[in-house]
């Protein structure tokens, strides 16, 4: 039993964690989504820069919120989660969607609104749409 287990059992600890972490997902697939669609070239009378500059800020503080409640949640009961199939399918789609940010900002998709830039704004909103479902089943797995 490690030093979080106490989170599990607790009225009130494990439940805040959840909606934090849903919060977070919020602001994080849903600025995700807004810049998206502008790559898409719907809202193209605003201005990307800003836009992306806003939007893409609070997905990544909404990441931060997940990823600070979801490490909690796990070291609640790690021996489970770590045999949990979705479990680990979402970790790794989490890690494939982290990939996939980076490279799409290393070859400046904020500036280019290409083939390419539309398929990995894409890409990142089905990958995140699936760590949402695996997320979901993991309760059920």
């Amino acid at each position: 039993m490690g030093p979080f287990a106490w989170i599990a059992g607790h009225p009130f600890a494990y439940p805040l964690l959840e909606v934090v972490h849903i919060v977070g997902i919020s602001a994080l697939v849903g600025n995700l989504l807004l810049f998206e669609l502008r790559v898409w070239g719907w809202g193209a009378r605003l201005p990307l820069a800003p836009l992306a500059q806003l939007s893409l800020g609070v997905a990544l503080a909404g990441f931060g919120l997940v990823a600070a409640s979801g490490l909690l949640m796990f070291a609640s009961q790690p021996a489970e989660l770590i045999t949990n199939r979705a479990f680990l399918v979402k970790m790794g789609l989490v890690a494939t969607a982290g990939s996939n940010a980076a490279l799409f900002h290393a070859r400046g998709g904020v500036g280019r609104l290409d083939r390419v830039a539309r398929a990995q704004t894409a890409l990142s909103l089905g990958l995140w749409i699936a760590v949402i479902i695996c997320g979901r089943w993991i309760a059920y797995v």
